[in-house]
């Protein structure tokens, strides 16, 4: 079950990322990320509602509260890196993300099998390669690798925050809809704070309404992500969940491949190769 449910976490994030790299090329990234979260909270909003959810109220919704906080801080520092450059250096160094919730899984008494562990040290180095590292070429800020590193330890905690915020279905459902909310307020004082230095809220021609499927694709696959990453963690080894869990820039780099016609480098092809030989041996460790 862990395996399924993590595997289908990376799934959603890949197409979640694409969609959103898709429409942060027409709209700006805030912009894009309050508006598909908003869609989340309102659809959430109402699950819990019909579910009755809030019974489930518990001082755990504070591990949803800090996944909030965190997620759009460090997506924001991930865009800035991103900007800054190279990205064949800062996309490969987001993956370190994973790194996190191993560390806890570990420190917890979590001891993963030989098979396990070499499953997970290829998996990574798969994951690494699949974003097309550069390894030469354009020299790296040191702003850019302050900031990814900021960005993927701020990425692996929230991996944490959400494995511990619920313990039953409807609590999930709960403490999903409050990590939206929060992430919508966090997400929303930082567009203002853009708009006043300048920045615009809106493309050219206003509020995109053409694009509010994909909008609300990308804010609900982010959200179904995180609840199989959630049920992925309570079923099982935190260390397996969360490496397999991270295969999502795959995902993403093959829907660019299969959608937008992209071309695979080399190494971005050994990297998925990698990556999915590191499932197998995840899968059967």
């Amino acid at each position: 079950m862990t395996a399924l449910f993590a595997l289908a976490t990376s799934l959603l994030w890949g197409l979640a990322d694409f969609g959103g790299g898709l429409l942060t090329r027409r709209t700006p990234a805030l912009t894009v990320v309050v508006a598909s979260q908003s869609i989340a909270a309102v659809v959430l909003g109402a699950i819990v509602v019909a579910t009755g959810g809030w019974s489930t109220a518990g001082p755990q919704l504070w591990f949803a509260v800090a996944a909030g906080l965190v997620g759009p801080i460090a997506l924001l520092s991930f865009y800035k890196a991103l900007a800054l450059g190279p990205m064949g250096v800062v996309s490969p160094l987001g993956s370190l993300a994973v790194a996190v919730p191993i560390g806890v899984g570990l420190f917890l008494g979590e001891r993963p099998g030989l098979l396990q562990i070499a499953g997970i040290a290829v998996a990574v180095a798969g994951v690494v390669l699949a974003g097309g590292p550069q390894l030469r070429g354009a020299p790296v800020q040191r702003q850019a690798i302050l900031l990814t590193l900021i960005a993927a330890a701020g990425f692996g905690t929230v991996f944490v925050l959400i494995a511990e915020a619920s313990s039953s279905v409807t609590g999930l459902f709960l403490a999903l809809f409050v990590q939206r909310v929060t992430n919508v307020v966090t997400g929303g004082a930082a567009l203002a704070v853009s708009v006043r230095r300048g920045a615009p809220a809106l493309p050219e021609g206003g509020f995109p309404w053409a694009s509010l499927p994909a909008l609300a694709f990308v804010g609900l696959a982010d959200v179904a992500a995180n609840g199989t990453y959630s049920v992925a963690a309570q079923h099982g080894p935190v260390t397996v969940a969360a490496v397999l869990a991270s295969l999502y820039p795959v995902v993403t780099a093959l829907a660019a491949r299969g959608l937008l016609r992209e071309r695979l480098r080399a190494v971005q092809a050994a990297g998925a190769g990698l990556a999915l030989f590191g499932t197998v041996l995840l899968a059967t460790g």
